[in-house]
């Protein structure tokens, strides 16, 4: 089937680049082609975009959401299928930036998981030395209690079970909020 022509080139190009933009209804793309002195019909604009809608179209793929990458990045390696591997360093290639980050995190979740604490100062140094405004916040916010953190990271005790308690009480407490006094919220606590 032949294509409808649309005769002035001008306005086959206008319509293209609306249909490119994003903008699909004929109507619409009729009324605005109307003032810039196209004469046809709305029927032959709605066909010449029928077949816009008909032919294949080449596949363009999206970029990955942040969200996505960044749990690309906080994913342990190994746990990746191949494609986000390959989309990862796809990433990782295109923007150096997310590069060095990646290899911080990867670091980071290392010295963590096997407890090597002592590794962190060197850690913070390499984090320095890139351009990376929010890890070097990070790294101010660890100097401040640096002993506690690598501490933290070294030794096998963990506060996990206070922290807990001390949420529990909290949520009590703001359940309490405004409905009873301290001596009430005090026996719910020491009953619970």
């Amino acid at each position: 089937m032949a294509e409808p022509a649309l005769r002035p080139r001008r306005l086959q190009a206008d319509l293209d680049d609306r249909w490119s933009e994003g903008c699909t209804n004929a109507w619409k793309l009729w009324e605005e082609i109307v003032p810039l002195g196209y004469k046809g019909s709305y029927q032959r604009v709605r066909a010449y975009l029928h077949d816009r809608r008909t032919s294949p179209r080449p596949a363009n793929a999206r970029p990955p959401s942040p969200r996505t990458v960044a749990g690309w990045i906080l994913r342990r390696p190994e746990t990746l299928t191949e494609t986000e591997q390959l989309q990862l360093k796809a990433v990782r290639t295109h923007c150096s930036e997310l590069d060095a980050l990646t290899r911080h995190v990867r670091s980071f979740a290392t010295m963590l998981t096997e407890r090597q604490g002592e590794r962190l100062p060197d850690w913070l140094d390499t984090v320095r030395q890139d351009d990376l405004p929010s890890l070097h916040t990070l790294a101010a916010g660890i100097d401040r209690d640096c002993d506690a953190v690598i501490a933290g990271l070294s030794l096998p005790w963990s506060s996990g079970v206070v922290e807990g308690h001390v949420n529990r009480i909290k949520m009590l407490k703001r359940q309490m909020f405004g409905r009873a006094g301290f001596t009430f919220l005090r026996k719910r606590v020491l009953m619970s």
